[in-house]
């Protein structure tokens, strides 16, 4: 039971990475079946990360209310629905609303996902089991690119963007026979399925140890009930650490890796690189750089803190980021190799900095 809520769980964070990572591959060959400006370029990239902003606000409004297995169903047929009407968009306009609902589903699961994975994972794999969710975006950004880098000689867009759904129908028939998270059926007076639920997820815990579980979530939320105002979070004492914690999310999106992540072969194609397969390939690169990567920080954060790597990451991005710009403001072959450098170097230093530490 626990092994396949931890995989269910981790297929949002591989549908959040593919559906993220797919226009990079579907961009040039969407841009030769319609005529789309540079503005609607750019609308049709952008509607997932806008979407997603709308996503995450209705989860936060919901997922206590509904509870966080009809959140998570909502967003699987949110993310079939969005692939296969991207696959289907007959104008850019469609292409856009299409994507635009792959956003909500993303914020939303994004959200979610991660909250549920907490509150089903046993105490010493919590950790551990929340990272996987973050691993799980990288590999559906590698596969995204694979699949571009592989249908791309076909001209095949359209069944780019529409194999999404094929996680997503996995994650919907998955969550039929899902329970719900424990803590969610305490906190709603079903404490009898709560209990079930922990039984079966930790067959080997006895009749006391789950009862132990359940009056620490009763705990909990007795903490949280009585917890204090948003204003609290100005005070001189929190103020420095939520500004210091709202800058660092802040800087991780301006840093630029929506830029790489959604545009890496037009990159490329501009710092040097002839041929979209060429573009493609060196793509598949930077997603397995981020992989590799995401892998390490996982295994490093906590024995050289997060201090210490938070310096690295915004030393180490910077200074790949020029290198990039001086290889691009060159735009010939003899830089493309300095490009692609730049680029490994970046999603590196960000796989293991900016990207998980905030």
């Amino acid at each position: 039971m626990l092994i396949r809520l931890i995989a269910l769980a981790a297929l949002f964070g591989l549908l959040f990475g593919f559906d993220e990572g797919i226009i990079a591959g579907a961009l040039p060959l969407i841009t030769q079946t319609f005529t789309i400006s540079v503005v609607g370029e750019g609308f049709v990239t952008a509607a997932v990360p806008l979407g997603a902003v709308g996503g995450a606000i209705l989860a936060s409004l919901y997922v206590d209310k509904l509870g966080r297995k009809k959140v998570l169903f909502f967003c699987s047929l949110l993310f079939g629905i969005g692939a296969i009407g991207s696959g289907l968009a007959s104008s850019e306009t469609l292409l856009a609303v299409a994507r635009l609902l792959l956003g909500l589903a993303i914020g939303a699961s994004a959200m979610t996902a991660p909250m549920f994975l907490a509150e089903v994972s046993p105490d010493r794999y919590r950790g551990a089991m929340v990272s996987a969710f973050q691993l799980m975006i990288t590999i559906g950004i590698l596969g995204s690119y694979c699949v571009g880098f592989l249908l791309e000689p076909l001209g095949a867009w359209r069944w780019m963007l529409a194999l999404g759904a094929i996680p997503a129908v996995i994650t919907f028939l998955g969550l039929l026979r899902a329970p719900e998270s424990p803590r969610w059926l305490a906190a709603n007076g079903e404490v009898d399925e709560a209990q079930k639920v922990i039984s079966s997820i930790q067959p080997d815990l006895k009749e006391e140890e789950v009862d132990r579980i359940i009056s620490d979530i009763k705990k909990t939320q007795a903490s949280e009930a009585s917890s204090g105002s948003w204003n609290d979070l100005m005070s001189d004492r929190l103020r420095p650490v939520v500004s210091f914690a709202i800058i660092a999310f802040l800087l991780q999106q301006v840093s630029g890796i929506n830029a790489v992540i959604y545009y890496a072969p037009t990159i490329l194609k501009y710092a040097g690189f002839d041929g979209t397969s060429t573009q493609l390939l060196a793509t598949v690169g930077i997603g397995v750089v981020n992989v590799l990567m995401t892998v390490v920080a996982m295994m490093i954060v906590d024995k050289f803190g997060r201090r210490p790597l938070f310096i690295l990451g915004f030393a180490g991005t910077s200074l790949s980021l020029l290198v990039v710009a001086y290889a691009m403001s060159k735009g010939t072959p003899d830089f493309a190799a300095m490009a692609l450098i730049g680029l490994f170097a970046y999603i590196a230093f960000f796989a293991i900095s900016l990207g998980p530490l905030p």
